[in-house]
């Protein structure tokens, strides 16, 4: 780990203040301190945000609000979250080990860089870490890697879970930064690799995720996330299913429906939930509206299961939430 300067700012403006160039916002420090050890990571300026006032989880008529330094074992723990969004308590609770969650915070899990082997080691091309140096996943050990939207640059996944349940529940992010406060939907937050996989997302310089609010959906009640993964215990997602499904009368009024582990970024899949609308709840119609979920899709060497394993994954969550038999 190289030096570098620390600052511990007391205010949202000293924050935005004190960062410039080269400077990273800690929070739990989950992903932050472990790339600055691997020097994948090597800012001269770390600014400790956690005095911010950047907690609450509550209710209201315009959805759930989570302030960004909400832990995550808080956050799957609290009965708003649990009753009203079981989807998000369950990818939080699949997410990592207990330890990890009790320190790890919701905006830095959704800022989460990805756990590709190749970006980690920096003695591996890569062009999330050096733009232009190549992506030595495309030839080489790819079986967690992503099948869709991949580009010859980069094929690496998105490590989050819960952000698969948030993307599916229409989340809204909410930004600050130097020319103030400002929302973003999360699903086009996160942006495809292709030219410029350095470039993750729509965060502006020194900009701070300080929440996010989920939109009402009385429905979400009946909502679970699948996780598919090479080992029971703490690992990362082969695929991923989230997954909400409004019910009556034995037909399915809605759905909801986002993938993770095979995607660059959280994928949603509305041709899926525009298949499973004014359909009756069946494993028939789950593995009609499923067929082509993974159309489109670009394997590797490695991975060339995963577009079996997504669909499987899909129709096993869809069938734990309904089937009007």
């Amino acid at each position: 780990m190289r030096p570098y300067e620390f600052a511990a700012p007391r205010s949202l403006r000293e924050a935005l203040d004190r960062a410039g160039d080269g400077s990273a916002y800690l929070a739990g420090g989950t992903t932050l301190v472990d790339l600055m050890k691997l020097e994948v990571l090597t800012p001269s300026r770390v600014l400790d945000i956690n005095r911010l006032p950047l907690h609450g989880i509550t209710l209201d008529d315009q959805g759930l609000h989570i302030g960004a330094l909400e832990r995550m074992s808080d956050v799957t723990e609290h009965p708003l979250v649990r009753e009203r969004y079981p989807v998000i308590s369950r990818a939080l609770d699949l997410s990592a080990s207990q330890q990890l969650r009790n320190m790890a915070s919701m905006g830095g899990n959704l800022l989460q860089r990805t756990r590709c082997g190749y970006f980690r080691d920096v003695s591996t091309p890569c062009n999330r870490r050096e733009p232009g140096s190549g992506c030595a996943a495309l030839d080489g050990v790819n079986r967690h890697h992503a099948i869709l939207g991949t580009s010859d640059s980069c094929a690496a996944t998105h490590p989050s879970d819960v952000a698969v349940a948030l993307v599916a529940l229409d989340t809204v992010l909410h930004l600050h930064g130097p020319e103030g406060a400002r929302t973003v939907p999360l699903d086009t937050f996160y942006r495809l690799p292709g030219d410029t996989p350095h470039i993750e997302n729509r965060l502006r310089p020194n900009e701070l995720v300080t929440g996010f609010t989920v939109p009402p959906l009385g429905w979400a009640t009946r909502s679970t996330y699948l996780k598919i993964r090479d080992r029971q215990s703490y690992d990362f997602a082969l695929a991923s299913a989230a997954v909400a499904l409004h019910l009556r009368g034995g037909h399915i009024v809605a759905a909801r429906v986002a993938a993770g582990g095979v995607g660059t970024r959280p994928w949603r899949l509305t041709g899926v939930e525009a298949a499973l609308a004014d359909r009756p709840a069946t494993p028939a119609t789950y593995q009609s509206a499923t067929a082509h979920a993974a159309d489109g899709a670009r394997t590797l060497s490695g991975n060339a299961f995963k577009p079996e394993l997504l669909r499987r994954t899909l129709v096993r969550a869809l069938t734990s939430l309904g089937d009007a038999r």
